[in-house]
């Protein structure tokens, strides 16, 4: 299966078009949160996003709830808004946990979860899925502008839990790009330019 990453778009329609552009050539498109900016914009950008014919999963982001996503995405036939929860395709499971985790400084715009109810919001993410998280695992592609790891511990032992197969994720800008493992399963930090992974 051909996934096509994606993460933090922020209104970016230019990047959003870009994006609709590729689906076509992919099995699978993944967003893994942050399509609006401090819970406006969402319903700029996602009639955009939503010409994707391609199953498309999605997961909010700290910049919008989950209600808001999933409103926003309800003329969307393809569109897959998951939290806490989980679809198979083409027979691989996907779940996806939204959000920022742990709780943001940025206040009560953000869109957070503590480590305690991230744990709670994981705990049904089944063995050897394909893991889409907003927020990094602690200690991977998570690395701020100070050189600080502010991912999620609950992430991180999900994936030490359940072994997914692939962990895409976002949140943290200045890790864009950055790819990291934790034992056999690869994480990458997407960003918003859009990045095409053969699932093994």
């Amino acid at each position: 299966m051909r996934l096509l990453l994606v993460s933090d778009l922020h209104t970016d329609l230019e990047a959003a078009a870009a994006i609709v552009a590729r689906a076509p050539d992919f099995d699978a498109v993944v967003g893994a949160g942050d399509f609006a900016v401090k819970r406006r914009g969402l319903r700029k950008i996602i009639p955009v996003l939503a010409a994707i014919e391609t199953p498309t999963i999605l997961v909010p982001g700290n910049g919008e709830s989950v209600e808001e996503l999933a409103g926003a995405c309800a003329g969307w036939p393809a569109a897959h808004v998951l939290h806490g929860d989980g679809v198979e395709l083409g027979g691989i499971p996907f779940f996806g946990l939204g959000g920022g985790v742990p709780v943001t400084p940025f206040g009560a715009w953000s869109y957070d979860f503590t480590e305690d109810e991230a744990s709670g919001l994981l705990a049904d993410c089944p063995p050897g899925a394909v893991l889409v998280t907003h927020s990094p695992p602690l200690g991977h592609a998570d690395v701020d502008r100070a050189g600080r790891h502010i991912g999620s511990l609950a992430v991180l032992e999900a994936v030490e839990r359940t072994r997914p197969r692939l962990v895409v994720c976002g949140h943290i800008h200045d890790s864009w790009g950055v790819r990291s493992r934790v034992g056999d399963t690869p994480i990458a930090n997407v960003g918003p330019r859009g990045t095409g992974w053969p699932l093994e």
